[in-house]
């Protein structure tokens, strides 16, 4: 396996997590820290032999995978159970799981390289809470009902919804994250859901428009 982090990496990347994660007002434990630089530690050294993530370097995986989903959190419910379509490695899904150890938190992708990296890294840090499911989310069975369902960068948000909206409970919520908001995008979707909120997200140390677009099941008056 490729080289791991220096214990000096390794301190200045826990530093900048934890002053990051206080700028987004979700102060982190040391046992959280711990296993979210873990997790970037192992996703470093898959990376270098097998393309998990265009981000190469540790401290930029801090800031677009680590802050990038910590930022959604203020802005996300508890959530019994979390399903994370188009998961790749675990991004946000696994991350969330983390920090939100009350949820049971299911990452799924078609792609077996990233299940069996999300799957090395539920059983290495030790989440309970996750499940790894390699499947096209089309194929999930829709009998399974979840609170909330997120994803990163997955799909438009018609296909997001049109794929992911036969899996939510009748009273959850979707959430869409987000770079630059296309309008087209937003008014493309598919009968009975609609947008709820827009929330503009700041993620520290990144220079980029990110959002968290929520939506939710119409409720006929």
């Amino acid at each position: 396996m490729p080289s791991s982090l220096s214990a000096d990496q390794r301190a200045r990347l826990d530093r900048r997590l934890l002053s990051g994660a206080d700028e987004l007002g979700v102060p982190l434990a040391a046992e959280a820290a711990g296993q979210l630089l873990d997790y970037i530690e192992l996703l470093f050294r898959w990376n270098q032999a097998y393309n998990l993530t265009a981000v190469r370097d540790p401290e930029a995986m801090v800031i677009r995978h680590l802050l990038d989903s910590l930022a959604v959190l203020p802005q996300l419910p508890q959530c019994a159970r979390l399903l994370d379509i188009g998961s790749g490695p675990g991004i946000p899904g696994m991350i969330l799981a983390v920090c939100r150890p009350d949820s049971e938190v299911t990452l799924v992708d078609s792609n077996l390289k990233m299940t069996r990296f999300a799957a090395r890294a539920q059983r290495a840090l030790g989440l309970s809470n996750v499940a790894v499911c390699r499947e096209r989310v089309e194929r999930l069975d829709s009998a399974d009902r979840f609170d909330c369902i997120i994803s990163r960068a997955f799909a438009s948000l018609g296909d997001f919804v049109r794929l992911g909206g036969p899996l939510l409970s009748d009273d959850g919520a979707m959430f869409a994250m987000k770079g630059r908001l296309d309008p087209d995008e937003m008014a493309d979707l598919p009968p009975g859901f609609d947008i709820t909120a827009r929330h503009a997200l700041a993620v520290p140390g990144l220079d980029a428009e990110r959002h968290l677009v929520v939506l939710r099941r119409v409720v006929d008056s």
